[in-house]
């Protein structure tokens, strides 16, 4: 294995209600198709320091960030495979890399400090930005409920919908079950719009009829100071 992949693209996010969201549905028919995955659940381990100076800096909005995480799109056995992806955002546009390992191989360098087993530029950029953060290690299990339509005319477009998002700071393992605290309210939808381009005519007008507005939001951000807040609650406590 060690497949590796590079995207740049905008990602813009809205939240819907389900109202909204059939709407944007609705719409899409003539022109978009759910992939062949369907409704997939999306699990995250996300990197950080042990002061979280990645989701702090991040939480910032400076014009340039960066995170680092191991994603799988099912519950990972040893031998499945998972995705260590390094993700940069830079004036707006999101450039990722993406390396391929079985989770055994993934997990088992991360665990030891050691170097990932394959050789390429995308192993390289990610031993150097673990080398210059140092002390790396999961601080929360992040998981998703997501649908993914891509464009029929061949295009790079994409729209995602990720429902039922949950994180945990225990049991930090890609082989578990999806459990933890909810991030968005039942009902509510994040959905993304991911292009290396503009919108579509037709996105853009459905988009102003439903006075939808972008908006900032980051899962990781909010599972972050959510951690915060039951911290400092459990310190008045005490």
């Amino acid at each position: 294995m060690g497949y590796q992949m590079t995207f740049k693209r905008y990602e813009i996010k809205y939240l819907l209600t389900e109202t909204q969201k059939q709407a944007i549905l609705q719409a899409m028919q003539p022109w978009m198709k759910l992939d062949r995955y369907g409704r997939t659940t999306i699990r995250n381990l996300y990197y950080d320091t042990d002061t979280y100076r990645l989701i702090r800096r991040s939480l910032e909005k400076p014009a340039y960030k960066e995170k680092l995480r191991i994603r799988s799109y099912q519950t990972a056995a040893p031998e499945d495979p998972v995705f260590v992806e390094l993700k940069k955002k830079y004036k707006s546009v999101v450039y990722k890399r993406r390396l391929t390992l079985p989770e055994s191989q993934a997990m088992f360098s991360f665990q030891q400090g050691i170097p990932l087993p394959v050789r390429s530029q995308i192993a390289d950029e990610i031993e150097y930005f673990r080398s210059y953060y140092q002390s790396l290690h999961p601080v929360v299990f992040l998981s998703y409920e997501r649908e993914a339509f891509y464009a029929l005319d061949g295009s790079d477009f994409r729209v995602t919908f990720d429902e039922n998002i949950l994180y945990r700071t225990c049991d930090l393992s890609l082989g578990s079950e999806a459990y933890g605290t909810l991030l968005l309210d039942r009902g509510r939808t994040l959905m993304e719009i991911k292009t290396a381009g503009g919108l579509p005519l037709w996105m853009s007008h459905e988009l102003n009829r439903l006075r939808l507005y972008q908006t900032s939001f980051s899962k990781y951000g909010l599972a972050y100071q959510n951690m915060m807040e039951e911290q400092r609650r459990e310190y008045h406590v005490c």
